[in-house]
């Protein structure tokens, strides 16, 4: 699935987890929007959640993902692999057009529209169109020994937005 609409940066870092996204909503090759918040906290400020793709879709991933929490306590990779199931067998959850990112203090996954989980090999997470040049900007700036979780990421979609048409510099940001 190719989301040409946000970037989601999160990144784990000196005892800091921050996701981020900007705030750009496009239809088409079109703006329509600027600042929106493609970010949450979840899991009474246990979980950071962020999402590209159709809003509606992200908005039903948000609340079923929110729903699996519940369910299981909060546990983050429980609630993700129960999620991916449903994504997969359901008939509605499969037509969504959608990517969600969550992270706690110790895990990270991305939940795509084919039911996939997937779990980085460091500590960074990214999705959407400018997912590459945030993802590349974001181990640039760790690689350096910068240790501040919310300046990577606010730097690094800063980078993204001067490359990626999709993303725009209105940046949210939420730390745990």
């Amino acid at each position: 699935m190719k989301i040409r609409s946000t970037t989601i940066l999160g990144v784990r870092v000196g005892g800091k987890t921050t996701i981020g996204g900007d705030g750009q909503v496009t239809v088409g090759e079109t703006v329509i929007k600027h600042n929106a918040t493609k970010i949450r906290t979840l899991a009474d400020g246990k979980i950071l959640a962020g999402f590209a793709g159709s809003t509606a879709d992200a908005l039903t991933l948000f609340e079923k993902f929110e729903t699996k929490l519940e369910t299981y306590g909060g546990k983050l990779r429980r609630a993700a692999v129960e999620l991916a199931k449903d994504w997969r067998s359901d008939r509605v959850l499969r037509r969504l057009e959608a990517l969600l990112a969550v992270m706690d203090n110790e895990h990270s996954f991305v939940l795509s529209g084919t039911g996939d989980i997937i779990e980085p090999d460091d500590e960074i997470i990214a999705l959407g169109s400018g997912a590459p040049y945030a993802l590349a900007a974001a181990r640039a700036f760790l690689r350096s020994g910068r240790d501040d979780a919310e300046g990577v990421v606010r730097d690094a979609l800063d980078i993204a937005a001067e490359i990626c048409l999709y993303t725009n510099t209105n940046i949210t940001t939420k730390t745990l």
